[in-house]
């Protein structure tokens, strides 16, 4: 099955709702990355988050940028998404030490740390980009976009995101949902949410039973019902190419690039966030410094 998200609206219209699997863009990026178990949950629930945040700007030409600096062993957290909800995402640090809270239960927290900002970065295809920021609350993300949306958007926004690592270190499933307010909710509405989400328990136990984001949605929406309106295919897309990279060399300048070719051997790059690998020979950058 390949990844997908749905979104839509409760049937009373007061309540917008997304939801994505993700298991197999996550995979993919602790394949490029080589994550470690805690690595890879941290960084698959930020990929998740992204690919829902980015699908709902619906902006032909933008993207979203979701960057989480916690102050723990991953380092910076950075994912950035399309108007799709197609991800490319990185870690400063791959491979950080194995912390559960009990068992089983990876401590996502204790990886990202808690002593920072979720920031997003959204690229509408303005003169400026729009930038909020919120300190984080718990690391855990999922609770740090839900406090990101309150504070920076005053979106009242639930958020759960799930990453199972296998015992093999394989991603088992991977997946969340975003719901979202919309003004004028009655009371009764919130309650109904509320219950919901308490009845449908965690995202990872749902998935690791096989349900879809469409059943997922229903459970946590219960009586409320769910009118989906669109279901889109995303997966794990980096838009890197030769081209970009060598705008990039240029960029460094005529004396760096004179002692890359001094070293008189080919001259790799790779880029951050997928596994592909741009060589340059001295020829080539000789051909760069004529265009500097």
């Amino acid at each position: 099955m390949n990844d997908y998200l749905v979104r839509g609206m409760t049937m009373d219209g007061f309540v917008k709702v997304v939801a994505i699997r993700s298991t197999d863009l996550v995979r993919r990026a602790a394949q490029i990355h080589g994550t470690t178990p805690n690595a890879t949950a941290a960084l698959g629930r930020a990929l998740t988050a992204a690919s829902m945040m980015g699908n709902m700007q619906k902006v032909d030409d933008g993207s979203m940028t979701l960057q989480i600096r916690g102050g723990g062993p991953i380092g910076t957290i950075t994912c950035v998404s399309d108007p799709q909800g197609n991800v490319r995402g990185c870690v400063t640090e791959p491979v950080v030490p194995l912390v559960e809270k009990h068992p089983g239960k990876l401590d996502v927290g204790a990886t990202v740390g808690t002593d920072g900002t979720l920031t997003v970065i959204r690229d509408l295809g303005m003169k400026e980009p729009y930038i909020g920021s919120v300190p984080l609350v718990s690391g855990e993300i999922g609770d740090d976009v839900t406090a990101y949306f309150a504070q920076s958007e005053q979106i009242p926004t639930a958020c759960a995101l799930g990453v199972l690592v296998d015992r093999d270190q394989r991603v088992k499933v991977a997946g969340g949902y975003l719901i979202q307010l919309l003004p004028g909710a009655p009371e009764e509405v919130i309650d109904a949410l509320e219950e919901g989400i308490r009845k449908a328990g965690a995202v990872t136990a749902m998935l690791e039973a096989g349900l879809a984001p469409e059943d997922i949605l229903g459970q946590v929406c219960g009586s409320l019902g769910v009118v989906f309106m669109e279901n889109t295919q995303v997966g794990y897309k980096c838009y890197c190419t030769r081209d970009r990279v060598t705008a990039a060399l240029i960029s460094l300048g005529r004396e760096e690039l004179e002692q890359i070719r001094g070293e008189g051997k080919p001259f790799p790059v790779e880029c951050q966030f997928c596994d592909t690998v741009y060589t340059f020979t001295p020829e080539d950058v000789a051909e760069l410094l004529e265009k500097v």
